[in-house]
């Protein structure tokens, strides 16, 4: 499969009219059981079969075991089309299902043998696909500043980043090395970098647009570097001046520059649903880019929704793309929440199994259909306070916020790592400094729970305090205001 080739997609598979036509399961053929509904189980699971109607012995041998392609092929060496599609798709999970030798191979109708258990486990089965741990890539500092008309004071910046790096985030995108013409809120990143180069705690990429850009980060003490292009031509040309393939030609020199350095390179590609001025980007667009930076090197592909116009409808075909050309492992998703979609695509993006390929195999008189698989997304990027926007795409809001990612994956049981408490004090901090109310959903209902529920403890006084500066007050009675705040107050800790 070439990389501008599209994946099979679920649009692409056999509906039921197609398969009614070939041939119905017989009253003695086997069919999935209740309890093999799931997310990544239920799509095809055969099992050796008999003329009885009972398929409760052979179940055990064949339901939803999940095996390695090499194990394949010694298993079933003899079906030389297996072989050579398994060479082709060696990085895959796989599902195999064993039918009979006449071509009844799926049916999408479930048996009505279900006990209460398969109705029980249906909930978790569905949450099966989402993984245990998510690593969260923190982007408010450079991504979520840059866009801001007054500029923030680099103290501002680097405290900031101190605070998310407390709250035990991993990374922490500390600051872009671009010409400060085009991004002035930027162009004190030299000394941001130096500012922070002292913490150990968090790694602290920087974004750097061209060979210039890497060796002013270098010099600076930068680590680790980012990347970043563009799955639409015309963004492309606004955003850094350039089309898609001489953007590729400067990252490539970044990437081997970085590689003597022995300093890691994450990809970005933005656009990778829609552009503002081409509208809806194809997803072999998408996946075309995102090989391009994975071939030069770089150890992690962030897709990113730039103008925040996906739903889970159009952000699925992008990953089946994708995932096609990139190993799940190496992506990561990156929302802005302009049409409040962002919870959504990331809970899509995670529990997200990719399929392949289909593919039918004759081996010792049986028929075998093999079901390509990849696993979800486990890294997202995310905005403290829903910080962002781009300069070059009007209309755009925000990130997805942090507060609110950490938030649903908590609920989820999904491990991050991340304490609650002080992210949305960093989210305070730097929504009381821009003079604004945070972008955080989960941050401004807990100021309100603390608000109508004032007690005189940590964190109170601040809440009381930012409810009156976002009160339409003068500003001499605002300030009288939270004076009479903290007098009454017993110190805020």
């Amino acid at each position: 499969m070439s990389s501008l080739e599209e994946p099979l997609g679920f649009d692409k598979l056999p509906s039921m009219s197609t398969i009614d036509r070939i041939q119905r399961f017989s009253a003695g053929a086997c069919r999935p059981r209740g309890d093999d509904m799931g997310m990544g189980s239920c799509w095809m699971d055969g099992r050796s079969c008999s003329t009885s109607n009972s398929c409760d012995e052979d179940h055990e041998e064949y339901t939803g075991e999940t095996f390695p392609w090499r194990r394949h092929v010694r298993d079933v060496s003899e079906g030389e089309a297996f072989n050579q599609r398994a060479k082709s798709l060696s990085k895959n999970r796989v599902k195999l299902g064993h039918v009979s030798k006449s071509r009844n191979w799926l049916d999408q109708q479930y048996s009505s043998k279900c006990n209460d258990r398969g109705i029980r486990n249906i909930t978790n089965k569905f949450l099966k696909g989402i993984p245990k741990f998510v690593k969260i890539v923190e982007v408010g500092p450079r991504d979520g500043l840059q866009n801001e008309k007054t500029i923030v004071l680099t103290s501002v910046k680097v405290e900031l980043i101190r605070r998310l790096v407390s709250s035990g985030l991993p990374v922490v995108e500390a600051t872009s090395f671009v010409s400060p013409k085009w991004v002035p809120q930027l162009a004190d990143a030299k000394d941001v970098m130096k500012a922070v180069c002292d913490i150990e705690d968090a790694r602290l990429p920087v974004l750097t647009p061209n060979l210039k850009g890497f060796e002013a980060a270098v010099a600076a003490g930068a680590k680790e570097v980012a990347v970043f292009a563009s799955a639409s031509e015309s963004f492309s040309k606004s955003n850094i001046n350039c089309s898609i393939e001489e953007s590729l030609v400067r990252y490539r020199s970044v990437c081997l520059a970085a590689k003597e350095h022995s300093i890691p390179v994450r990809g970005y590609v933005s656009c990778v649903v829609g552009c503002p001025v081409e509208g809806a980007i194809p997803p072999s667009k998408v996946a075309y880019v995102a090989k391009e930076l994975y071939n030069m090197g770089c150890f992690e592909i962030s897709l990113g929704d730039t103008i925040g116009v996906g739903t889970p409808g159009t952000v699925v075909p992008m990953l089946e793309a994708v995932m096609a050309v990139v190993p799940a492992e190496k992506l990561a998703v990156h929302f802005h929440d302009t049409y409040g979609q962002s919870l959504s695509n990331i809970l899509i993006s995670l529990q997200f199994y990719g399929v392949i390929d289909l593919l039918q195999v004759e081996i010792d008189h049986s028929i075998y259909v093999i079901l390509y698989q990849q696993m979800g997304i486990s890294t997202v990027d995310s905005s403290v306070a829903g910080l962002g926007g781009c300069p070059y795409a009007q209309g755009a809001s925000g990130n997805v916020a942090t507060e609110d990612v950490v938030y649903m994956l908590n609920g989820l049981g999904v491990k991050t790592n991340i304490d609650l408490a002080k992210l949305m004090l960093a989210g305070d901090f730097i929504s009381d400094h821009l003079g604004r109310q945070s972008g955080s959903k989960t941050a401004v209902a807990r100021c309100r729970e603390h608000h109508h529920h004032f007690t005189p403890q940590a964190g109170s006084v601040r809440c009381q305090q930012r409810l009156v500066n976002r009160t339409l007050l003068s500003d001499a009675t605002r300030t009288r205001a939270c004076e009479i705040i903290s007098r009454l107050s017993f110190k805020d800790s």
